[in-house]
């Protein structure tokens, strides 16, 4: 069933109990008011009765339209209305007076019976016949106001929900357009207020999100294949050199050697490197608290190893991190990395972890003004930088985990020479 349909009969249904309840109420208080009029009325007569009863047995035609019968304490009636033992209890003084409801000779009769002081008990009685006629007719215009009611509501339900639930419509085409075609450029219409707008301002939204994603694995896919295609070409030359080493002399095998080294340690860095951008801002990546003073700490450590030549000042204040250890860790070693990269022999590398921000300044050549704002795209290297090994993911994977941190990267020329990169993670 669509939802369409549900919203129609859903409509329907409250309309049709509404009418319903209002019919049947209406109903009964109709009924009511016409058999308090006639009630009115032979009580009415019957107090006339019973103040005067030989008013009554003189002419029992004295109140027109209705019948009497009186009937005296043993039991003897004189009238036109047939008695009970209920009448003649009344009459005998064993019970109170009543209304009913009672068939004479195929007619409808509505009776009071009271008891009249001295003498017995009265009945008087009315035809009620076009009572029931009038209740019988107003009974069938409630079910035709009824049926009538249920049926536009229907109408108007379905006009109603086809037309609300047409930017529901527009939304599944263009979600089964898309799944055919693959191309999530489409959008919809938005406009208006209320839920369904919003909703389609957050399908176009979803929609302009899945592109951007789209675009940057097929950018990602088409610099990868570049990058990895130059060092497997040289790896793939100095093998097919290699095979004919028997004309090579020992010193030129040696250099190969060290190439293919060389290229299969830059092949490896550039596929962690890949590896650690394909992971993104994963969410389901394990998240912990852990002090990250320690962290940068020992990062350091491992910079003073790798860099013998130069001087890591670091001054770390404490700092409690929740998220990624690893990935932080991965984007702290690439920050002293890059400094290493680019400072002199005997030049110092300062790291500064102070307000929840990370600084690491080097005394090198600095950052051209022209490269500063692409030092974080993946795969670039300035002019500068290829004379240096590395992929040109580095700092890429730096802003990619800080971003998933909730937090920025930037680089930016140190006072006196050198550069200085300062990464702000959001819970720090």
């Amino acid at each position: 069933m669509t939802l369409r349909t549900r919203l129609t009969l859903v409509a329907a249904a409250v309309v049709a109990v509404v009418v319903a309840a209002a019919s049947v109420t209406t109903y009964f208080v109709m009924r009511h008011e016409l058999y308090s009029q006639v009630d009115n009325t032979i009580s009415d007569h019957a107090g006339n009765i019973q103040r005067n009863p030989d008013f009554a047995l003189r002419g029992f035609n004295a109140f027109v339209g209705d019948y009497t019968t009186l009937v005296n304490t043993g039991g003897q009636a004189v009238g036109q209305l047939p008695v009970d033992k209920r009448v003649r209890q009344v009459a005998a003084g064993h019970r109170n007076g009543f209304y009913r409801d009672t068939t004479v000779q195929g007619y409808s009769i509505r009776e009071i019976v009271v008891p009249v002081p001295g003498f017995g008990a009265a009945v008087v009685g009315r035809d009620i016949g076009y009572l029931h006629h009038d209740l019988s007719r107003l009974r069938l215009i409630l079910i035709l106001v009824s049926l009538g009611g249920v049926l536009v509501a229907a109408i108007a339900g379905a006009l109603v929900s086809r037309a609300t639930l047409a930017p529901v419509r527009r939304l599944t085409a263009a979600a089964e357009r898309i799944s055919e075609t693959g191309d999530p450029s489409e959008r919809v219409p938005e406009g208006g207020r209320g839920e369904l707008p919003r909703l389609a301002t957050a399908f176009n939204t979803m929609l302009g999100a899945l592109e951007d994603a789209i675009e940057t694995q097929r950018r990602f896919v088409a610099d990868a294949s570049h990058e990895l295609r130059t060092p497997l070409t040289s790896m793939q030359t100095n093998i097919e050199v290699l095979k004919q080493q028997e004309r090579l002399d020992p010193a030129a095998r040696l250099r190969l050697f060290e190439d293919l080294h060389r290229e299969a340690h830059e092949m490896r860095d550039l596929i962690g490197g890949l590896l650690e951008l394909a992971r993104g801002d994963d969410p389901r990546l394990e998240k912990t608290t852990f002090r990250f003073d320690e962290l940068v700490e020992r990062e350091v450590e491992r910079a003073r190893s790798r860099f013998p030549a130069l001087v890591f000042e670091a001054q770390l204040e404490q700092t409690t991190l929740t998220g990624s250890s690893d990935r932080l860790e991965r984007a702290v070693w690439n920050l002293l990395e890059n400094a290493g990269k680019w400072s002199t022999p005997g030049s110092s590398v300062e790291v500064t972890l102070a307000g929840g921000e990370l600084r690491v300044r080097d005394h090198g050549p600095g950052i051209a003004e022209e490269d500063r704002e692409h030092v974080f795209d993946r795969f670039y290297r300035s002019a500068a930088a290829r004379a240096l090994p590395g992929s040109g993911l580095g700092l890429a994977i730096v802003r990619e985990v800080a971003e998933a941190h909730g937090g920025t990267v930037v680089a930016e020329d140190a006072p006196g020479g050198g550069a200085v990169l300062r990464l702000r993670l959001a819970n720090s």
